[in-house]
């Protein structure tokens, strides 16, 4: 028997390496695509952009590879399902070349946006209704053509995060589901209700359903494209929900959730709006629930890699990511009842599990 196991394990580490080498190869063709169709990072007329800390490409390296194989470990131990079933299927490629069409052909004009500084041309689309939309969100974020604002946004982001990243963004994503299967499962997941906060176009909350699919789970996004791409994502699990509305003026009742999540919110929030999100998190969660971070690295994470955490906001739209990189989360969070619990580093990104302080926690 234990020879068995150690057969099906190995073959199950053949599977997952080919599936992400494929997918490594197939995001990464066309994130260097992109880059060539690009006009430089630096801007003409402008000096060369040098960080303060020098970029290691190697500690990049190893960062990356270590990442799948926490990735692999968590499949192991039971955290999720194995990604390999679901990561480039032949029946999904019609639609991941549409993709990849449409992201190369966007291309051009994010270029053009990023050469002109043009990150806020977003104010004046149609959608984007300033009664509404508060001002910092009506932004081309990374860029990106209409910001949040549209269908074909939301149609082609995850695409181009995942090109971004060279494949690895799912894979950051599941270190944050992993913290989460850990908490929900100290209870029967049907009693449990969680919230993502800002969950984009639902790609993690499906992730989330299939490892836990008797899970009660809410989304919550400002876009409303995106909002509706969500529902679309997890309209197989008649027990999740998408609601529009801002993190920082939830739409709920105190102490309506066990377990709070964000996935790659905060470094795209003004300061001021920062703790305002953290006190509504407070408000929302029951005591001894757990509020699970996922954003980017900080300086000082990995020492090794600041250098091309200085780079990122140089070369995209990311108003807000240069101060938070040196943003302080303990203070405010203790201000509103949280106390750390656990940290963990995956690639370029940062997982933290916090605790709302007070009884209840099973």
């Amino acid at each position: 028997m234990g020879v068995l196991k150690n057969a099906m394990r190995t073959a199950g580490r053949a599977r997952y390496t080919a599936a992400q080498g494929l997918r490594a190869a197939w995001y990464g063709g066309q994130y260097a695509l992109a880059r060539r169709q690009s006009a430089g990072f630096n801007r003409p007329g402008e000096p060369v952009f040098k960080p303060d800390n020098k970029p290691d490409t190697k500690a990049l390296r190893a960062a990356y590879f270590d990442l799948f194989r926490q990735d692999r470990a968590n499949v192991e131990a039971g955290l999720y399902p194995d990604p390999v079933g679901r990561d480039m299927r032949l029946r999904d490629l019609p639609k991941s070349v549409r993709r990849a069409r449409a992201f190369l052909k966007d291309v051009s004009e994010v270029d053009q946006r990023r050469l002109d500084r043009n990150g806020t041309e977003v104010r004046g689309h149609d959608a984007a209704d300033p009664k509404r939309f508060p001002t910092y969100y009506r932004q081309n974020f990374h860029y990106q053509t209409d910001g949040w604002l549209s269908e074909d946004s939301a149609e082609i982001y995850d695409h181009q995060v995942e090109a971004l990243f060279t494949g690895a963004a799912d894979a950051m994503r599941r270190a944050a589901l992993a913290e989460l299967v850990r908490e929900v499962r100290r209870v029967d997941q049907r009693h449990a209700h969680v919230l993502d906060l800002a969950c984009g176009t639902g790609r993690f909350m499906a992730q989330t359903l299939r490892a836990m699919p008797r899970l009660g789970l809410t989304g919550l996004d400002l876009s409303p494209p995106y909002a509706e791409a969500a529902r679309k994502a997890v309209r197989r699990w008649p027990q999740a929900d998408v609601v529009e509305g801002m993190a920082e003026a939830l739409p709920f009742e105190d102490e309506s959730f066990d377990h709070l999540i964000s996935i790659y919110l905060f470094h795209e929030l003004p300061p001021r709006i920062r703790p305002k999100v953290v006190a509504e998190a407070a408000r929302v969660l029951k005591p001894g629930g757990s509020f699970i971070i996922a954003d980017s690295l900080q300086f000082g994470d990995d020492p090794g890699l600041d250098g091309f955490l200085e780079y990122f906001p140089e070369g995209f739209h990311e108003p807000y990511y240069k101060g938070y990189l040196s943003w302080a989360f303990d203070p405010h969070m203790a201000k509103s009842g949280f106390s750390p619990e656990r940290l963990n580093l995956a690639f370029l990104t940062k997982v933290r599990v916090w605790r709302k302080d007070g009884a209840g926690h099973a």
